[in-house]
């Protein structure tokens, strides 16, 4: 099992950021993960004394950070940079993470996948309840993506 050491040591997310706890299973187009973090009275995405269930979105975008790591070429000395940069179709089944008592599991879905592009459905369940769920574009390689629309304009 993938454990938050590990998860902490392949993301970019460090400290109180990185929420996950560890991996449940992945393979090529799926991952699952599973974190306790919604419940920390310090979390550091806390507003008003709550965390708001659209805070379940960084933990799915977590675990599509720790996909791309996983998938990354063995010798490859870190991952692609990926930025999340739309979030669409998002349902909020319910008001706030932090008053569920059970661990929040995360599934990540990539749809489509090419060079500088991935397209993830995602789904944030606890005890078999549905949180939230939707799906998010991440550009890859944003840097070099820049420097080329910088360069013909």
């Amino acid at each position: 099992m993938l454990d938050h050491a590990w998860i902490a040591a392949h993301i970019p997310h460090q400290g109180d950021m990185c929420l996950l706890n560890h991996v449940v299973m992945w393979d090529e187009q799926h991952i699952q993960c599973q974190a306790s973090s919604h419940r920390l009275i310090n979390h550091p995405l806390r507003s008003r004394d709550q965390l708001s269930s659209a805070c379940g979105i960084e933990y799915a975008a977590q675990a599509m950070a720790v996909h791309g790591a996983l998938l990354a070429p063995a010798d490859s000395p870190r991952p692609r940079a990926g930025f999340l940069v739309s979030v669409r179709g998002a349902t909020l089944h319910v008001p706030r993470l932090d008053d569920i008592a059970a661990d929040l599991d995360i599934v990540a879905i990539c749809i489509h996948s090419s060079e500088d592009n991935i397209l993830y459905q995602f789904t944030v369940h606890a005890a078999g309840q549905l949180l939230l769920d939707g799906r998010t574009a991440v550009i890859l390689n944003a840097g070099h993506q820049l420097q080329l629309s910088g360069s013909t304009a």
